[in-house]
């Protein structure tokens, strides 16, 4: 893909574009010096926007450790080792901005990947939008977007990263099999049961329904379809060449009147004969042992530490693949103090998207759309707000999934909304009546 030094739309301001469809893109920048990780506060901000939308497609940063890791710069590619990943990607099932830590195992010696769990969203339009990672020295990490914090995890939590960064001091022994004789069966078919006599395997599902009868009126001398009246062959029609020209068909108007045309057949009906394969009913298994598992032994490869173990930032990178082009991307910043990337937004970001939001508003003003757009944009404000709720975790895919096929469907809002509170309402009821407490 080619990238381009180009304006974002409706402003002065320069970034990096995306200009294809369907493209795979990679571009690299060394800094003068590595980035320390381990001391103080990092934080880890740019500006994407999708000027033409985003529906398959990434939109994130890689922090590149130094080039004895083993890559080149003419040769980046998504095989050159990084020490994180940052950013929005969406494609089918996947909507997320990306926290990746690349950290090293000092026992195994490899390198593993740890994805922050549960990460954010990525706003659903065409406007300008800053994304910021806060790494601070107690282990906690911050995803902002536009400023607003939308997670929160810690590094050494085993609920906020997969896999942990912090292996499990025991695992299951890889070396042990399960024994040939082990019998994890619940339930087996009863070994002396035996089919009944009058059970039929081959009696079909349906059958004529021989008390039906032909409703009056039938037209049975009349075809369901019929020649198009008013079609008239074409003046280039060549029957030597086309073949001979047929008109097209419509339904025949007298059977819109009748209760039907063409040859009567009697209608089938379920067979009450009908019983399907037999099977042997299932019974207690008297040699069930239960679910086997493996012994667990020490993890070999276990380690601790008080705070990740981050690799040297020794150049941005961006390697993404996308089927949506217009993707821009600005003011990518590296700083050691919070006070700095809030400068950057409120300077450099927040203005644009005033802009933007301004304009946006003004066209939707003119096509008419302003009152059911806000409307609908409050609604599904509101829901992404329900799908954050502790208790309804559960049910977490299910409203975003909803919520999902609203925003593509605005006119659903109003069912989508009694559906997502149908589900709240649901996990409401039970947690009341099953006693449990939240």
């Amino acid at each position: 893909g080619i990238w381009e030094h180009s304006k974002s739309e409706g402003h002065d301001d320069y970034g990096l574009l995306v200009t294809e469809k369907a493209r795979k893109y990679a571009i690299v920048k060394e800094l003068e010096e590595p980035v320390n990780l381990r001391d103080g506060t990092t934080v880890l901000q740019y500006e994407a926007r999708f000027q033409n939308g985003l529906e398959c497609g990434g939109a994130y940063l890689k922090y590149l450790r130094p080039q004895e890791a083993g890559w080149k710069p003419k040769e980046f590619d998504n095989g050159s080792p990084y020490s994180i990943m940052f950013g929005p990607d969406i494609c089918g099932l996947t909507n997320k901005v990306h926290f990746i830590l690349k950290q090293k195992n000092p026992k195994s010696g490899e390198y593993v990947e740890h994805h922050l769990i549960d990460p954010p969203r990525v706003p659903s339009d065409k406007l300008s939008h800053v994304y910021t990672a806060i790494l601070k020295p107690d282990n906690e990490i911050s995803i902002l977007i536009d400023g607003e914090v939308k997670k929160k995890g810690n590094f050494l939590s085993a609920q906020d990263f997969d896999p942990p960064i912090i292996p499990a001091k025991t695992i299951p022994d890889p070396n042990e099999k399960k024994p040939e004789d082990w019998d994890d069966r619940v339930r087996i078919p009863d070994p002396n049961a035996v089919k009944p006599d009058d059970w039929d395997e081959n009696a079909p599902m349906e059958i004529e329904d021989v008390e039906a009868v032909k409703p009056e009126g039938w037209l049975d001398d009349e075809p369901e379809e019929i020649d198009d009246p008013e079609a008239t062959k074409p003046e280039d029609w060549d029957d030597e060449e086309d073949g001979v020209w047929e008109a097209p068909k419509i339904d025949n108007p007298k059977c819109q009147t009748a209760p039907g045309c063409g040859e009567w057949k009697r209608p089938m009906k379920r067979n009450p004969a009908f019983k399907g394969i037999w099977n042997p009913p299932l019974v207690d298994n008297p040699n069930y042992k239960g679910i086997w598992k493996p012994r667990d032994i020490p993890n070999p490869n276990y380690f601790e530490l008080d705070k990740p173990y981050f690799d040297p930032i020794a150049a941005i990178g961006i390697e993404i693949w996308t089927m949506q082009e217009g993707i821009l991307f600005d003011n990518i910043l590296i700083a050691k103090d919070e006070n700095v990337a809030e400068s950057y937004r409120d300077t450099t970001w927040k203005p644009k998207f005033v802009v933007e939001k301004e304009k946006q508003k003004a066209e939707e003003e003119a096509a008419g759309s302003d009152d059911l757009g806000g409307f609908q944009k409050k609604v599904f404000d509101v829901l992404y707000k329900f799908a954050d709720i502790p208790f309804l975790s559960k049910y977490k895919l299910q409203i975003l999934d909803f919520i999902e096929k609203a925003e593509k469907q605005p006119n659903l809002t109003i069912g989508v909304l009694v559906s997502i509170v149908v589900v709240i309402l649901t996990a409401i009821f039970m947690l009341i009546f099953s006693g449990k407490k939240q």
